[in-house]
Formats: structure tokens, sequence, C-alpha cells
């Protein structure tokens, strides 16, 4: 595995596989945050930054953070933690855009790109997981 220093140099086994599932539970929650965005009424990106799961899920990153520090798990932590906090960042970007009134449709385009790149992240973070492989720091 070609880690950088900062995606974890411990081997996978150090990680312990209570970890592993803590880091696949966190990826199912904010799936799930996906998912209710896409089959109700709420955007994927309302879902993902203000819905129960994903929050859930940022917590919990932030609680474990610490013990899988120097493994492949640090850089999915770090992965789903600037996934939670871009999105909002970008929601609040379209918000403003929407005040304005002139942007709304800049507002709704930007929504759908985040909400494409929120489950891009999901699942590619979830696919990498699945594999034992750390995540790019971008």
């Amino acid at each position: 595995m070609s880690d950088s220093p900062q995606s974890g140099s411990r081997p996978a086994a150090d990680a312990g596989s209570g970890l592993v599932a803590w880091a696949h539970v966190i990826y199912g929650l904010h799936a799930l945050s996906v998912l209710t965005g896409i089959i109700t009424s709420v955007t994927v990106v309302g879902a993902f930054v203000f819905g129960w799961p994903s929050i859930i899920a940022v917590i919990i990153n932030y609680v474990k953070r610490g013990e899988v520090a120097g493994t492949f798990l640090e850089s999915h932590f770090a992965w789903q933690i600037r996934t939670f906090w871009f999105a909002l960042a970008w929601t609040v970007v379209s918000w403003v855009l929407i005040l304005t009134l002139v942007g709304i449709p800049l507002a709704w385009a930007l929504i759908l790109g985040v909400s494409v790149w929120i489950a891009y992240r999901v699942i590619r973070g979830w696919l990498a997981l699945a594999e034992g492989k750390a995540m790019p720091q971008a």
C-alpha cells in the first residue's frame, strides 16, 4: 500500500477490527443520509448536512479519531470529516446565492453538483475501506 505519512503507516491489523467496523458504520450512516435525500422531498445535501445519521457519523468520527491515528483508517476518518464540512460550506454558499434571487438557478445547480459529489465520496470511500485501502488526502 502506498500510503502517504498522514494516511497512516501502521498496518491495517493495528487498526483493529472494531475500528474498521466503526468506519463501516460511519459510511453506512452517511449512505443513509444520501438515500434519505434521494427518496424523500429533502435534497441529498440537506439530508447529509442536517440529517441525524450524518451528524451522528461526524460526532463518532471526532470521538474515534485519536484511536485511528497512524493507521489507514485515519485517512478514511479525515475523508469523512472533510466531506461533511465541505458539504456544509457549499450549502451556505448556495443559501447566499438563493438570497440574491438572481443566483437561484446557480444555487440549484450547485446543490445538485454537491449532491452528486457527496454520493461519490461516500461510495468511493466505502469501497476503498472494503478493500483495506487508504484514501487520498484530497
